[in-house]
């Protein structure tokens, strides 16, 4: 991924010293285990342990003669540890060694990426209850509904929960190595010394392994990244749309110094969240190109390994960039409550038809077909002709005559249709990432989190 995108812990958690120092970690914990078997001797393995270390550059150099990468990092640390080296890789083929380094990394980022959506849903939350009660127009086909902006972002809230389960999943089930040899069958490695040392790394075992870690795991990883990305665009979607000139009601922060064009001095453009916006779009094809590297051939084939080098790391370095320039966002929004209050004027009452129409029924005696064709003969006149929709009401005599002026009033009154909207946001309680690290005892694993 470029620079622009990347930041530093996540991007060091998918650069080459990370790959080769997980691939080492399996080694060395394969090689422990083979201590206490006979395999390696034991101070062969304490050599083996003070003298190993990564060094990149000469992995890439031996690799330009072999062509292989786990053979280069093989021959590497060999050269590094001196004759004990011999002891290193005994047994293994590569994917052991990289399917399993590859779930400790996923663990790694799958952690920034939890704590991340855990910043941006506390930012949601925070602004959900500070503007429960700030009224305007919600947009059904695009045409005014009353709602609140603290109730817009409560569902935002909700919705982003889900995401953190469908992640936290999902990487659970990605935290699988294994260490059968080739094809999977044991046939140099006991099945109970992939226990072992799977158990020392705090990863599960795959239970049938082929010669690889089968790819709907990870395919699973990028299906909850992609749907996440899908959430944070639907986020930022909204804030482009209410920050249209004609609406105005949302703004994204904008710095002092800030330029939002070389030509037009007045603009104020919603360039994070179009930025979302598009890297959302990366993120739904990388998902593709992991449903494609399901169907290997046979035990296993490599087509999948060269796409996994690019889509694996993108995709999580973008989704981790994307949760900090929402949250930054979010912290930011600019909330114009007046332009919220002057779109529903000119909305001219419409938004408030549907309580019009209850009220004809359940006070006024009428059918609800009448009652609706009432309302909405009143309401196309209003719209076309550009009239505030209580005054024709109250002076059609089919209203009148079954509503009291104050009871029609009353349809009208936002406040008194919005008084369950509280109890709505108290539920967001119930996923406060505060609470839950509050509700959390020492040492114990938050929810979703199990085996991780």
């Amino acid at each position: 991924m470029i620079r622009r995108y990347t930041r530093p812990e996540m991007g060091a958690a998918w650069s080459d010293e990370a790959r080769f120092g997980a691939m080492l970690q399996v080694e060395l914990a394969v090689a422990r285990a083979q201590v206490t078997r006979g395999m390696v001797p034991a101070d062969a393995f304490a050599v083996i342990a003070e003298r190993a270390r990564i060094d990149v550059t000469r992995i890439a150099e031996i690799e330009r003669t072999t062509d292989h990468d786990v053979i280069a990092f093989v021959s590497q640390v060999a050269e590094a540890v001196g004759p004990e080296g011999r002891y290193l890789h005994l047994g293994l083929t590569s994917s052991d060694v990289v399917d399993t380094a590859l779930a400790l990394q996923l663990r790694a980022a799958g952690d920034l990426l939890l704590r991340g959506i855990d910043g941006l849903l506390g930012a949601v939350i925070a602004r959900a209850r500070a503007e429960a009660g700030t009224v305007m127009m919600g947009r059904t086909h695009s045409v005014h509904a009353e709602t609140t902006l603290g109730h817009k972002l409560a569902g935002w809230a909700f919705e982003l929960d889900r995401d953190r389960l469908r992640l936290a999943r999902a990487f659970e089930e990605a935290a699988a190595g294994k260490i059968s040899g080739p094809v999977g069958t044991y046939s140099h490695l006991a099945p109970d010394l992939e226990v072992e040392v799977l158990a020392d790394l705090g990863l599960a075992v795959d239970p049938v392994s082929t010669q690889i870690i089968q790819r709907d795991r990870h395919a699973a990883v990028l299906a909850a990244i992609a749907i996440t990305g899908g959430s944070l665009e639907r986020f930022a979607t909204e804030v482009r749309n209410l920050q249209h000139t004609e609406i105005g009601e949302l703004m994204e922060p904008f710095r002092i110094g800030q330029k939002g064009s070389s030509a037009m001095p007045h603009k104020r453009n919603p360039i994070v969240a179009e930025r979302i916006a598009g890297l959302a779009r990366l993120l739904r094809g990388y998902a593709g190109a992991a449903f494609e590297n399901q169907p290997l051939w046979h035990e296993r084939d490599i087509s999948h390994s060269s796409a996994e080098r690019v889509l694996l790391p993108d995709s999580m370095i973008l989704l981790d960039y994307m949760l900090a320039k929402m949250t930054g966002l979010v912290d930011g929004l600019v909330v114009r409550a007046d332009r919220m209050r002057e779109n529903m004027e000119r909305g001219l009452g419409l938004h408030a038809s549907s309580r019009v129409l209850v009220a004809l029924v359940e006070e006024g005696g009428l059918s609800r077909e009448e009652a609706y064709t009432i309302v909405q003969r009143n309401a196309l006149r209003a719209a076309d002709d550009r009239v505030q929709l209580l005054g024709l009401l109250a002076t059609d005599p089919a209203v009148a005559g079954r509503l009291t002026l104050g009871r029609l009033d009353a349809c009208f009154d936002d406040a008194g249709f919005l008084h369950h909207v509280p109890a709505v946001i108290t539920r967001l309680d119930g996923i406060d990432p505060a609470r839950r690290r509050d509700a959390t005892p020492a040492g114990a694993t938050p929810a979703g989190e199990a085996g991780r």
